[in-house]
Order: structure tokens, then sequence, then C-alpha cells
């Protein structure tokens, strides 16, 4: 997977549609293989990431769980300290 496509469900609060349009971007980069597509190939690209970012956002509102909500902020000093770890800071 992606390191840079982040975990979008059972937050507090819920991902924006902004969050969930990068990191479909994220994915079509990914699969693609392109940082930036070409003219050509544009199209195909944008509608990838519209149709992806439909589908995750439909999958997002239809998960359920039993777990806590995560709070963003908690869990975003949780990666800062592990990068601290990994990278040395």
């Amino acid at each position: 997977m992606c390191r840079n496509i982040r975990p979008l469900f059972n937050f507090d609060p819920p991902a924006t549609k902004e969050e969930i349009n990068a990191a479909s971007i994220q994915f079509v980069r990914k699969i693609s293989g392109f940082a930036k597509p070409s003219k050509a190939n544009q199209a195909s690209f944008d509608r990838a990431v519209r149709e992806i970012a439909r589908s995750a956002g439909k999958l997002i509102s239809s998960l359920e769980t039993e777990a806590e909500t995560r709070d963003r902020e908690v869990e975003a000093a949780k990666a800062r300290a592990r990068a601290a770890v990994r990278f040395g800071a």
C-alpha cells in the first residue's frame, strides 16, 4: 500500500471530501505509475480519481465499528513519535 495513503475511517471529525480525494489521487498515481499524467492520459486519470473517490466515500460511510472513534491529533502525535524513532529527530 502507498505510504502516503492514510486510514480515513473512524475518525472524529470524519474524513472530508478533500481527504478522500487526496487519497484517491495517491492511489491512482501509484497504480498508474504517473505522478502527473500526460495530456493524452489526463482525462482517464481524472475519471479514475473521481470514481475511486466516489467508491471510497461510499465505503467509508457504510462501514460500522464498535471501536472507539480515533482522534486525529492523537494519531498524528503517535505518527510523529514513530517517525522520530525511525528517522531520529
